[in-house]
């Protein structure tokens, strides 16, 4: 497989967590093992949309039962003799060759996945400014002869990572708290994404848009904004280092 791959640095890793979760969309090359009809095969590639049950293939990292996963959409690109170009975006821990095995047996002709390329994982795409490993190769290099510009060109900030994630925006006097691995409560919350529910992997921010930490939401957007006391967000991983904003706070 090839295509796009983030990788974290330092204090990163630590929001490696929303990208495991976030969505992933892929090409894939799918060889039948007989010729059939563009037809035929557009319409059985419709099928696999939306939720469907999905049992891990023999090789794979991880149980063998069955489970739901949401594929969001599966669009045929091109046909050539046995040959299937497909793109697909799915719900993560899909897997993408168990997919076109179902295809064949539905088809009746049987199917192995033959290429597979990833082209997004949460929000980065391929077309967003990301590099390639020869373009990584020679800002090493440059790298050792002192220049480290090259290098870090190529380093996005954490926050993109959080792109599609819901956020809530806190207080500067809740920061330090946060960062010695306080719950968020209620009173620290100045704003928040619309569509947050209880049990939701959240971003908590700071006003100039810094990530502070990973949270899970203990708290609907309406139950927060209506509440006056309470705790909003149980804090899962502390990002931000402690001593970056002021603390406020007593023990």
């Amino acid at each position: 497989m090839t295509g796009v791959l983030p990788i974290a640095l330092n204090e990163a890793t630590k929001a490696l967590q929303v990208l495991l979760g976030g969505g992933k969309e892929y090409v894939c090359v799918m060889q039948l093992h007989q010729s059939l009809p563009e037809e035929s095969i557009r319409k059985v590639l419709e099928e696999f949309q939306g939720e469907i049950y999905q049992r891990p293939p023999l090789r794979s990292s991880v149980k063998r039962t069955l489970r739901k996963r949401i594929i969001y959409y599966n669009k045929l690109l091109e046909v050539k003799d046995r040959y299937v170009l497909f793109k697909i975006g799915c719900e993560a821990g899909t897997y993408i060759r168990k997919i076109c095995y179902d295809i064949g047996q539905i088809l009746g002709s049987g199917a192995h996945m033959k290429e597979l390329r990833r082209t997004r994982v949460g929000p980065f795409t391929e077309d967003k400014g990301l590099s390639n490993l020869e373009v990584l190769a020679d800002a090493c290099d440059a790298l050792k002869g002192g220049d480290e510009g090259p290098l870090m060109s190529l380093i996005h900030p954490i926050e993109e990572a959080f792109e599609l994630q819901p956020k809530i925006t806190i207080r500067d006097s809740a920061v330090d708290a946060i960062c010695h691995g306080a719950d968020l409560a209620v009173p620290g919350v100045l704003s928040l994404d619309s569509s947050i529910k209880p049990g939701d992997l959240v971003g908590i921010f700071t006003l100039k848009g810094e990530v502070v930490a990973l949270g899970r939401a203990l708290m609907s957007t309406e139950q927060i904004l209506e509440a006056e006391k309470g705790l909003a967000a149980k804090t899962e991983r502390v990002i931000m280092k402690f001593g970056t904003y002021p603390r406020s706070w007593k023990t």
